[in-house]
């Protein structure tokens, strides 16, 4: 075994925003999860990630709750389950030890925000000399509004002209991570090559 899926964010806390009403894939844990039996089946190590802010009150402080996997997501035993409070998966956690002690080469990354903590994720990884895939249909985001608007009401978002689609978010990681970080592929291509 030399490769590894990292699951990203995928928690509870992201179903109870507004915004996740309009997440590119709401239910992109069940997406997830064909991937996560994917890499079972081939033995590959299986790393879970969750996202917290803790004394901040919010949906990602753990007092509120909601930092647990989005069903049908459920580790099994040995399957290393990391905390992080940045962005990436690397630097509050001990995430390069993991994967240096069991000799990963590879990995693929999926989950919650394709531009923010996946996308962070591989790029930091790849900088580091893993191989990184990103399963780019099992990511999901929500729409972004225009930087100089960011605490309004999400229904203004929605309906500003200027607000970044989640299909724009999605092809615009793609752009920027294929062939300079990280190979992009879906679910069933990855499934297909065994």
């Amino acid at each position: 075994m030399n490769s590894a899926l990292l699951v990203i964010d995928v928690q509870e806390s992201f179903r109870q925003r507004e915004s996740w009403r309009a997440a590119s894939d709401p239910d992109v844990a069940h997406v997830v999860a064909r991937l996560v039996d994917h890499h079972r089946s081939r033995g590959d190590l299986v790393v879970w990630v969750t996202h917290s802010e803790p004394g901040t009150g919010n949906v990602f402080d753990p007092v509120r709750g909601h930092n647990t996997y989005q069903p049908p997501l459920r580790p099994v035993a040995g399957e290393p389950e990391l905390v992080k409070t940045s962005h990436n998966a690397f630097t509050t956690t001990d995430l390069q030890r993991i994967l240096t002690v069991h000799g990963i080469t590879d990995v693929t990354v999926c989950g919650i925000r394709t531009e923010q903590c996946v996308e962070t994720t591989a790029r930091l990884a790849s900088d580091l000399g893993y191989r990184v895939t990103v399963a780019v249909d099992a990511t999901a985001t929500e729409p972004l509004g225009h930087p100089d608007g960011r605490d309004r009401p999400f229904a203004e978002i929605l309906a500003d002209p200027s607000t970044l689609t989640t299909a724009d978010i999605i092809e615009r990681t793609r752009y920027v991570l294929a062939h300079r970080f990280a190979r992009v592929a879906t679910v069933a291509e990855l499934i297909a090559e065994g």
